[in-house]
């Protein structure tokens, strides 16, 4: 398979207890449309994941956020192409966010993640956070 691979960073922001999860809208492939995810996006050359996750955050959602400790860093094979998401634990600075790429969110505890449909490569950020709830 030659499909194009991309490095990714992920937000797993969490407030009181709860996880920030989006849903993407309509996307050029099918099994990535309307599904949920941490919010986040590719790293661009020269730029650390931190840097990165910080960038992506303030451009999808006008949100301020202090990057933590990584998670997990999971590969995942799309039909189309393959990503190596790396997740980082993180904390919003500031209350107000504004969806301009996301359909919507929800704000969901640890045993309510699997209530929703979530982007396949998320599931091992989803798996994560349920065997560690990330005390």
């Amino acid at each position: 398979m030659n499909a194009k691979h991309y490095n990714v960073v992920a937000a797993v922001i969490r407030k009181d207890g709860k996880y920030f999860c989006v849903k993407k809208g309509r996307t050029k492939y099918s099994y990535t449309s309307y599904k949920y995810e941490f919010p986040g996006g590719k790293i661009e050359p020269g730029e650390t994941p931190q840097e990165a996750l910080k960038r992506e955050i303030a451009e999808e959602l006008d949100y301020d956020i202090s990057v933590g400790n990584l998670i997990v860093a999971a590969r995942h094979d799309y039909p189309d192409f393959s990503i190596t998401l790396n997740a980082y634990l993180c904390e919003p600075l500031a209350d107000g966010f504004v969806l301009s790429e996301h359909v919507d969110y929800v704000w969901l505890g640890a045993k309510e993640l699997r209530s929703v449909d979530w982007a396949e490569a998320d599931l091992a950020v989803v798996r994560c956070i349920e065997e560690s709830d990330l005390r």
